[in-house]
């Protein structure tokens, strides 16, 4: 591919993942993926940089832009370089018309920019959110040690049992102790966030919006296969990959429960009022991850965010369920936000008199209503909360 006709791509990508993002449909990332499967002819370093030439447009363009070309003009603004690829050539995009505008820029759609900053977060915090992200692994305690596993490249060691930081891009899962079950890949905020909870072994914990299993697997490491662990979620083929995770890394999972949307208590009865410890990682806007998933300012709109607020109430209002008397819950969002954090946790006990919230301790992070958030400019995570709430 010629620069001019990689720039031609990235438009006609951005043409998909921008009504995409408006109307939740694919990310950007299968989206790409999707795109080069279907064009073989594109090498590795067309591929490369024709998905930088995508990121870089999405994480300049705040607001929803009009058009892939729109976006695409807003990097030639920034870049000389990519203003000459707008020449008409071949295969390339026809050169920029008089008067012809480009997108916006800026840190993410007005509405949602005042919300950043209402909760606390600075321009140099707020752009940190859309930086590169690093990437973390986590060697699997059931298997291997830190000090003395053996990787194709040297992690640098996180401030946790078993992290290692890697740059980005960094084919980790084309590694021998990925395929063995020697390392999984998890950013260091949610490493740091089991590691502070308030469990043991012997422990009933129930992981109520498992996912895919990343914090469930993490849990059994913590403790030594020491514990009983049920992992339950809505999403049926997120939970149908924990099961082969969990073998390839030797991580006792006693129960995998799939739940019915508004009708979790049927399935999860026989938990209820039995679990010592219940981790809700729920699910939120995704704001502390845009460093990944830039696009996702574009997903987000006011009626959105309010119907992940309920949901997070929900799920919380489910997990005091199942907490047996004097038992704990933990509150987790992979948000900066404060209606998916403190705002969450000033609902709930406000619903639940007599529970109590308690401090968790971790060497980063600072203090946000009742719980603790980090974000990647002062922590070097990707952005969270979490707060630690009592049974009576």
């Amino acid at each position: 591919m010629t620069p001019s006709a990689r720039v031609e791509a990235a438009i006609e990508l951005l043409d998909s993942i921008i009504p995409a993002a408006r109307t939740k449909g694919a990310p950007a990332d299968r989206i790409i993926a999707d795109y080069f499967r279907a064009r073989r002819y594109a090498g590795s370093k067309d591929r490369r940089a024709v998905r930088d030439l995508v990121y870089q447009a999405i994480r300049l363009c705040g607001p929803v832009p009009a058009s892939g070309r729109a976006a695409m003009l807003a990097v030639a603004d920034m870049d000389e370089n990519v203003a000459a690829l707008f020449d008409g050539s071949p295969h390339g995009p026809a050169p920029r018309a008089e008067g012809e505008e480009a997108a916006n820029t800026g840190l993410a759609p007005k509405w949602l920019a005042s919300a950043l900053r209402n909760s606390g977060l600075g321009g140099r915090q707020i752009a940190a959110l859309l930086a590169r992200a690093p990437l973390d692994v986590r060697v699997n305690a059931l298997k291997a040690d830190r000090a003395g596993i053996a990787l194709p490249e040297a992690g640098e060691p996180l401030p946790t049992a078993q992290g290692l930081r890697f740059e980005s891009g960094t084919q980790v899962e084309q590694w021998d102790a990925y395929a063995e079950g020697l390392i999984e890949v998890q950013d260091l905020g949610s490493q740091l966030i089991v590691e502070a909870l308030p469990i043991a072994q012997g422990d009933t914990i129930i992981d109520l919006c498992a996912g895919g299993g990343g914090k469930t697997l993490a849990l059994a490491a913590r403790l030594g296969n020491a514990a009983s662990i049920v992992a339950a979620d809505t999403d049926k083929r997120r939970l149908g990959n924990l099961a082969p995770r969990a073998a390839r890394a030797g991580a006792a999972v006693d129960h995998t429960v799939l739940l019915d949307p508004g009708r979790e208590m049927r399935t999860l009865h026989p938990w209820v009022k039995k679990a010592d410890h219940v981790l809700v990682d729920a699910p939120c806007s995704g704001s502390g991850t845009w460093r990944r998933s830039p696009e996702g300012r574009w997903r987000l709109d006011p009626a959105e965010l309010a119907r992940l607020n309920a949901l997070q109430d929900h799920v919380l209002d489910i997990a005091a369920h199942l907490v047996r008397s004097g038992g704990s819950i933990a509150f987790v969002t992979c948000s900066v936000l404060d209606a998916e954090g403190p705002d969450r946790i000033t609902a709930f006990l406000a619903r639940h008199p007599g529970w109590t919230t308690e401090a968790l301790t971790l060497p980063v992070g600072s203090p946000r209503g009742a719980g603790i958030r980090m974000d990647p400019l002062h922590d070097g995570t990707d952005g969270f909360f979490v707060a630690a709430l009592r049974s009576p």
